[in-house]
């Protein structure tokens, strides 16, 4: 079997090697993630994910999956939403994040179920959830045709998968991005998390990522329909939305 190469944010490395260095900056920052998230986006993380949680439109009773999901932000919305009737799995592939989440919403008195795995093999039956999502996790899997494939099987016809994440922004924004991106979120990282390596990788991943109209095509080609996308922010995030039909 060949190894290929991939991204790291700009450097190639061995496919085997990048869920190794993912989990190593995720290992790093889970303990600041939550304080860092608020300070990069000055609280633009709560809109863009309560936008996301709103076209979720999740009714009780449902059954909605939460890929990489971190410290629970949305799993956390939508425990409140299906009821004692539905499911919310809370997953990531990082042990340190998952913890992290399972102890922030536990010790607010709210139980999801919990599942330790990758996106690019969820250990689910095919046609389970009613809803899918994935905020600002899709860009960090080695192969995220693989993973929107695996998204798409998991959920029932007429269901929705949603990514939400950084996307291309306004060109006009796009020199002072930059500057923020590349000057000033490494030293948010090493004054707050004493991580500024961990932040770097995060603006480089955020530029490797495909762009709007290139994620719209990858889900389309993974068997999504009615696929489309809104830009938040002037495009620094897009929440794409598709649905299976059969």
């Amino acid at each position: 079997m060949t190894d290929q190469k991939t991204h790291f944010g700009y450097s190639q490395v061995h496919e085997h090697e990048k869920a190794r260095k993912v989990a190593e900056v995720f290992d790093s920052v889970a303990g600041k993630y939550d304080i860092m998230n608020d300070l990069m986006s000055g609280g633009l993380h709560r809109v863009w994910k309560a936008a996301t949680v709103a076209r979720a439109a999740v009714r009780p009773g449902m059954r909605v999956l939460d890929i990489a999901g971190g410290t629970g932000d949305l799993s956390k919305a939508f425990l409140k939403k299906v009821g004692t009737g539905g499911e919310v799995w809370l997953t990531d592939i990082n042990e340190s994040m998952l913890r992290a989440g399972r102890n922030r919403l536990t010790d607010q008195g709210l139980l999801p179920e919990l599942a330790l795995c990758n996106a690019e093999a969820l250990p689910f039956p095919t046609d389970y959830f009613d809803v899918v999502t994935v905020a600002f996790g899709l860009r960090n899997m080695t192969h995220k045709d693989h993973a929107l494939a695996e998204m798409r099987r998991v959920i029932k016809p007429g269901g929705k998968v949603m990514v939400l994440e950084f996307s291309r922004v306004n060109s006009l924004l796009a020199p002072a991005y930059d500057v923020y991106s590349f000057k000033i979120l490494p030293m948010l990282g090493r004054l707050v998390a004493n991580d500024a390596d961990s932040y770097n990788y995060l603006a480089e991943s955020i530029r490797m990522h495909p762009d709007q109209q290139t994620l719209l095509r990858m889900m389309q080609d993974a068997g999504l329909e009615k696929v489309q996308y809104t830009n938040f922010t002037a495009g620094v995030v897009a929440l794409h939305t598709g649905t299976k039909f059969e």
